[in-house]
């Protein structure tokens, strides 16, 4: 056979003609009912969503079918293809959710923030597991392990969103106050070990429920971070360093992104979920030293601005509230809420009272860490790829991401407007407040004040499109 002869296909013509009118419709109605969203007081992510939702099942598919199934055929062949952009832009958003922390106020609060991040962790995880025994078949896909499923579940209860919940802090100007570092922490302990756990699931769901499967999964997370906290720490500081050095415009992105992608690849060769691994690589870029990652603002505005409004958008696509109408199914969906709500406020609430905070700031702990945003609804897509949930499932998961998010800021008033605000938390809101290019950037910590997050930990408002 001729190498001419062996040489795979392009990708058929109309297939890419679909594709690219895909993209560029998906994108252009998420930026409008974005932008829609953020003038109505509400998370950009809500009008993202909203975005698939009507070009979807939920409305375009009942009012016109045919340009429906025309525009987004429900075949594997267009349905991977644009999940595969998605895929792309999830990635590059998890691991800049990892650059976006601050382990080093993680490790300043201590012994206190770890009660307050073990009890919002916990309680939400054993509820969560065990509303997954009890929810009908119906919300579990064809041939999904109830175990499985119910601690992914759980799982999904557990999670908050770090740059939904510090966007919200620094909009509200709490970032200063002593409340809000508490809350960052804690959702930083969360996260990290969401995603841990979420991997195991992936695992359990892929390879069987088998003690040996399971301790083999759990090995394989201990290398995992034996080697990111050793060798991949060297590394990825080493290109990151270089990269800087070269003095070539643009080096420090494409360097990151490679690295994000490798990191991903190498997690999901060993039967891990993929964003793991970005995740990973993000927290070790954000902590190299000697590396400003102000350069990599192009890489955040291309996220924000294109890949992240296009995977919400995709995302939308798969919803189909029309399943909702089901009076049986709509119980659940309340039930699932209740619970998630339920859950994260109690698991703060108490952890608050244990660290001697009064109940008006364990409070506003549990309004904070309750919002899910982009994370769950990264979190529920992944459900769907693992064959873990149904639509309807899939449909009330994404709902109490939008929700929860769209809580938080209410809640928060009422119990901030009822705790005092101390001496110190005043200095540190003035020089906060007084920054010229604030209340969006978060203030510099200094070693006479208790400890704030630096700058380039959050995004700002004009490149990001978290909720």
């Amino acid at each position: 056979m001729s190498v001419a002869a062996s040489v795979v296909e392009p990708l058929p013509s109309h297939a890419l003609m679909v594709l690219l009118l895909q993209v560029g419709v998906l994108l252009l109605c998420a930026l409008l009912l974005g932008r829609l969203a953020e003038r109505l007081g509400m998370p950009a992510v809500v009008g993202e969503l909203t975005a698939g939702v009507l070009l979807g099942p939920s409305l375009l598919f009942h009012v016109a079918p045919g340009v429906g199934n025309w525009l987004f055929p429900q075949s594997a062949e267009h349905m991977h293809l644009l999940d595969a952009v998605g895929q792309f832009g999830v990635i590059l958003l998890v691991g800049f959710s990892g650059i976006h922390l601050d382990l080093k106020l993680v490790r300043r609060q201590g012994a206190r923030a770890a009660g307050v991040g073990a009890a919002g962790l916990l309680v939400p995880l054993v509820l969560g597991a065990w509303l997954g025994f009890v929810l009908p078949d119906q919300l579990r896909a064809p041939g999904a392990d109830q175990t499985v499923f119910a601690l992914f579940v759980g799982v999904v209860m557990c999670v908050s969103a770090i740059p939904v919940i510090a966007r919200t802090l620094i909009d509200m100007k709490l970032i200063h106050r002593d409340v809000g570092q508490m809350i960052l922490v804690a959702v930083t302990i969360d996260d990290a070990v969401g995603w841990v756990l979420l991997s195991l699931i992936a695992a359990m769901a892929t390879t069987g429920l088998y003690a040996g499967e399971v301790l083999t999964t759990l090995g394989e997370v201990g290398v995992l971070m034996l080697v990111t906290v050793t060798a991949g720490r060297w590394v990825i500081g080493a290109a990151m360093r270089a990269s800087a050095r070269a003095d070539v415009p643009g080096l420090p992105v494409v360097t990151a992104v490679v690295l994000m992608m490798l990191s991903a690849a190498g997690t999901h060769a060993l039967g891990l979920e993929a964003a793991l691994g970005a995740f990973f690589c993000g927290i070790l870029i954000g902590g190299t030293k000697e590396f400003d990652t102000a350069s990599l603002a192009p890489l955040n505005t291309t996220i924000m601005a294109v890949l992240a409004p296009l995977f919400f958008a995709t995302a939308g696509l798969r919803m189909d509230l029309t399943s909702l109408i089901d009076p049986e199914v709509a119980l659940w969906g309340l039930a699932v809420f209740a619970v998630a709500v339920l859950g994260k406020f109690l698991g703060a609430f108490l952890g608050g009272l244990t660290t001697r905070m009064n109940r008006w700031e364990s409070l506003a702990l549990g309004a904070g860490i309750n919002a899910r945003g982009v994370i769950e609804v990264i979190i529920a897509l992944i459900g769907v790829r693992l064959g873990l949930l149904t639509v309807e499932m899939y449909s009330i998961v994404v709902l109490v991401a939008v929700l929860t998010s769209l809580m938080a800021p209410p809640l928060l008033r009422y119990a901030m407007n009822r705790v005092e605000q101390t001496a110190e938390e005043k200095l540190r809101g003035h020089r906060f407040l007084s920054q010229p290019d604030t209340p969006r950037t978060p203030p510099t910590p200094t070693p006479q004040t208790s400890p704030t997050p630096t700058p380039q930990t959050f995004p700002t408002p004009t490149t990001t499109a978290d909720p």
